[in-house]
Formats: C-alpha cells, structure tokens, sequence
C-alpha cells in the first residue's frame, strides 16, 4: 500500500477520506497518513486523522508520498501544485468504485482528478490533470477537459463540448453539445451554457447571461 495524504482537512477532505476508505474497501491500495492543512495548527484531527502540517511539509518529505487536494477552488488547487517542487510528491488519480467508463480504452486521464460517485464518462473523452468531478458528474463522447476544473454534483457536460483551465461548474449546471468554455469561468448553479463563453466572468441563468460583479 503507498503511502497518502489528504491536503484540506475539512469537510471535503473528510469525504475524500471516505471514499479512500471505500476504495481499500475494494482493492487495498492508500495508507492514510493524514492531512495537510496551511489553515489549522499541527495536531488538530478529525475522525480520519490529524493535520501533519501546512504546505511546506511536503516539499521537505524525504519518502515517497501520494497527496490528493481536497479544496474546491480552482485557481487555489492550482496555487498549491505549483508550489509542490519536491520529486517524492506524486499525484495519483481518485476514483470511486463506481464510476462508469463506457469505454475505458477511448480514455485518456491525466494526474491528480478526483472522479467521485457515480459519475459517467462516455467514449473518446479526455481528461487533463487536477480536475474534481464530484457525485453525478456526466462528461459526453468527444469532449475535452483541461486542467484544475472544479465541477460540482449533476453537472454534464455534453458530446464534443471542450472547456479550458480553472474553470467552476456549479451543482445543476448543464453545458449544451460542441460548445466551449475557456478559462478561469465560473457557471452558476443550475444555469445551462448555450453559448460559448468569454474569460473570467460568471454566468448565470437558463440561458445563462454573463453577470457584471
């Protein structure tokens, strides 16, 4: 078993564990160690272990050590890849026993994603690094997912659709067949995107509209 910890120690974090929970359920495969947290004092624990210190704990390991970012913030998933620099540290992909692949061998997945429960990837689809795909997402045949996307329960994605880097989905989102979102985007809850999207904004709505903040 190799050796993993979870960075973000709260409620996200404390579901992760879970599911690592379930996954040794199945196949043994992470020894938990615990938690990397720049927010809480080392020592501080919850039911699945204990903070063994903020971000600069990882770039002074001396052992090989899996790390999954449990935070739901784009550009902060981002943040604290780069700032990892040591070699020990690697990525592993999680994901949940039941994910289904419609066709396994059509697909290509990057490092660190995170596919929680019961999310649906059909075929030809591809998957950069560092992406969260939380409970029900749907990624439709042909379409292209960046890097650091964060997309929230029930979003879909539809066929041939492609969307860029840094991006948020929220919960009940829905993004129409062969469109594109670029980067650093933000999708309202339950809004649906008919058309393609300009950088850095939010969109809001069924159809959504870009919102001026």
């Amino acid at each position: 078993m190799r050796n993993l910890v979870i960075y973000g120690a709260g409620g996200f974090g404390k579901e992760i564990a879970s599911l690592i929970k379930v996954i040794n359920q199945s196949k043994p495969t992470w020894n938990l160690k615990g938690f990397i947290d720049d927010g809480l004092k080392e020592g501080t624990s919850n039911r699945y272990g204990a903070v063994l210190g903020n971000g600069g704990y990882l770039n002074i390991y001396l052992n090989p050590l899996d790390v999954i970012i449990a935070i739901a913030n784009p550009q902060l998933r981002a943040e604290i890849v780069n700032r990892i620099k040591n070699p020990q540290i690697s990525w592993p992909n999680l994901i949940a026993p039941d994910v289904k692949f419609l066709d396994q061998h059509s697909i290509k997945i990057g490092q660190g994603n995170i596919l929680f429960y019961s999310c649906r990837i059909s075929c030809d689809v591809i998957i950069g690094d560092f992406n969260l795909m939380n409970s029900i997402v749907s990624l439709g045949h042909d379409t292209k997912i960046g890097n650091y996307n964060v997309m929230m329960p029930n979003t879909r994605i539809s066929g041939e659709s492609v969307v860029g880097d840094c991006n948020y989905f929220g919960v009940n989102s829905l993004m129409l067949q062969g469109l594109k979102v670029g980067n650093n985007t933000r999708i309202g809850a339950a809004s649906v995107i008919m058309r393609k999207t300009k950088d850095n904004f939010l969109y809001f709505g069924n159809p959504a509209q870009r919102i001026k903040e």
